[in-house]
């Protein structure tokens, strides 16, 4: 039974890291799915209430990394709103309507999408917004591996 528990905690883990680049899984979500396996397998007595208030900490950050990488590129590259809510619906749709590039080009055309639609930006200036999505898109996933790793490493520490 043991090993039965690892390989669903391994597979929690697992998919959580998978999220940072489908945001369609909600990574954290999965994270924490991990640690209740654990205890639900072996036990809750290691994972403390500090274990469980650092990770708590580490989810706030986590989401509001996350929105914040994404509002900073778009907006950085003289981007707008309607090109930050572009860039997101274009990242949860893309992967399906165009697998695995989708990904990437998803956010980049939904952002030069709203901004040609809804401010009328010029061509020029909704591609840069475009870029400023993928970056941002990027720059996200990275933080949010970065975290995960270490929401990952205090609960080896705590294990």
């Amino acid at each position: 039974m043991d090993i039965i528990g690892w390989i669903l905690i391994i597979l929690c883990f697992i998919v959580a890291f998978v999220g940072t680049f489908y945001p369609i899984i909600p990574s954290v979500v999965f994270m924490l799915l991990g640690y209740v396996m654990y205890g639900l397998f072996f036990s809750f007595s290691e994972l403390t209430w500090i274990f469980w208030v650092i990770q708590i900490l580490f989810v706030a950050l986590l989401f509001s990394a996350d929105m914040a990488a994404n509002a900073f590129g778009v907006k950085k590259f003289g981007g707008t709103k309607a090109g930050v809510w572009g860039s997101t619906i274009g990242l949860l749709f893309g992967p399906f309507i165009i697998p695995v590039a989708g990904i990437l080009i998803g956010p980049f055309i939904g952002a030069v999408i709203a901004e040609l639609i809804v401010t009328r930006l010029g061509f020029k200036q909704a591609i840069k917004s475009g870029l400023g999505s993928l970056i941002g898109f990027l720059t996200s996933s990275v933080v949010k591996i970065i975290i995960l790793v270490i929401m990952l490493i205090v609960f080896v520490l705590y294990v």
